[in-house]
């Protein structure tokens, strides 16, 4: 019996220790981070970003110092720009006019509320529409909802893949 006493002491010191719940802010943080660099309406790669920074700094930047911290936010920027990036090249490569952009960046908040088969297909089909508004060309239309739809997804693949290395970068500062 006095074994469960102390087990259940020591549990009861960990849920009232302020350290552990600011450890748990930060990886609520940092997985709600993850789901969104999917989901366009939320802010990912800043959520995982902010994170990390609260766990480095609830541990007084000890075992996360200033070298892990600078290229995870390296890490950060580039997971922006290849975000940003990916969009307007695929759209521009086939001739996307502003219209099938804006198509595009409506489907892609429609598609949050439509599951993730929406979340897929909705950014072409604005595309698609906001391109047949502004040229009338089905063909072209087609091309240009393509391509930008590629370049979304490519985006996302990419931001998918600099978030994860950002937590691995974190992971491994703290425990090496």
């Amino acid at each position: 019996m006095p074994a469960l006493h102390k087990a259940s002491g020591l549990m009861e010191n960990l849920l009232t220790s302020p350290q552990t719940w600011w450890w748990l802010l930060s990886v609520v943080l940092i997985v709600v981070g993850v789901a969104g660099t999917i989901l366009p309406a939320l802010p990912g790669t800043f959520l995982v970003l902010a994170g990390v920074y609260l766990g480095a700094w609830i541990d007084d930047f000890q075992r996360v110092g200033a070298w892990p911290l600078v290229i995870i936010t390296v890490l950060a920027i580039l997971a922006w720009a290849s975000d940003f990036l990916s969009t307007v090249l695929g759209a521009k490569k086939a001739g996307a006019s502003g219209l099938a952009m804006l198509g595009a960046t409506i489907g892609t908040v429609l598609g949050i509320f439509t599951g993730l088969v929406g979340l897929i297909f909705m950014p072409l089909l604005g595309a698609i529409v906001g391109e047949l508004i502004a040229r009338r060309d089905a063909m072209h239309a087609g091309r240009v909802g393509l391509a930008t739809w590629i370049g979304l997804i490519v985006g996302t693949l990419v931001k998918l893949v600099l978030t994860f290395m950002m937590i691995g970068v974190f992971v491994f500062a703290l425990i090496v």
